[in-house]
């Protein structure tokens, strides 16, 4: 009796289970209205703070879901806060701690050639339970240890809704 090399293999194809999971994934988004809340809560930070911003937050694929932008903010600062948020959670790192690793003459430094790549403190990553849910991105106020403390208070706002 000759066993042949296809045999085997349907006969191991057989008595593998077959799971969904394997072929699948799930995820966590931030809702709209979550988004929203960071946002706002963000914004206000930098009210409070006497800074005119626009703030941005993006889902974990690094799209835009909430744009707001004070009445007196930077034209500049709408382009800038989406790509704060896009470059935090693309690389998954604080925009902060990016500025630092991609000086030039650090190994990271060709980033910086990315044109969405902003290497400027202003940007934060939003995780829940050791799952990136995407990003804040804060531009206007007077530097980027400013940006990011309104980018925190966003994300601090929204802690209870998206811990899980």
């Amino acid at each position: 009796m000759r066993i042949t090399t296809c045999s085997v293999l349907l006969a191991l194809a057989a008595a593998m289970p077959a799971n969904a999971q394997d072929g699948t994934f799930q995820s966590k988004s931030l809702t709209p209205e979550t988004a929203l809340a960071a946002a706002r809560a963000a914004l206000e930070s930098c009210r409070n703070q006497g800074f005119q911003v626009a703030v941005a937050v993006t889902d974990r694929s690094g799209i835009t879901q909430v744009l707001l932008r004070d009445r007196f903010a930077g034209p500049h600062t709408v382009e800038v806060a989406s790509n704060k948020a896009w470059t935090a959670v693309s690389f998954r790192t604080p925009t902060a701690t990016l500025a630092e690793q991609s000086q030039p003459g650090r190994p990271m430094s060709g980033l910086r050639s990315h044109p969405r790549f902003l290497a400027a403190g202003g940007g934060q990553v939003i995780e829940a339970a050791g799952s990136v849910l995407g990003a804040i991105g804060v531009s206007g106020g007077p530097g980027g240890e400013a940006d990011d403390s309104c980018a925190l208070a966003g994300i601090k706002a929204i802690v209870d809704a998206i811990e899980f």
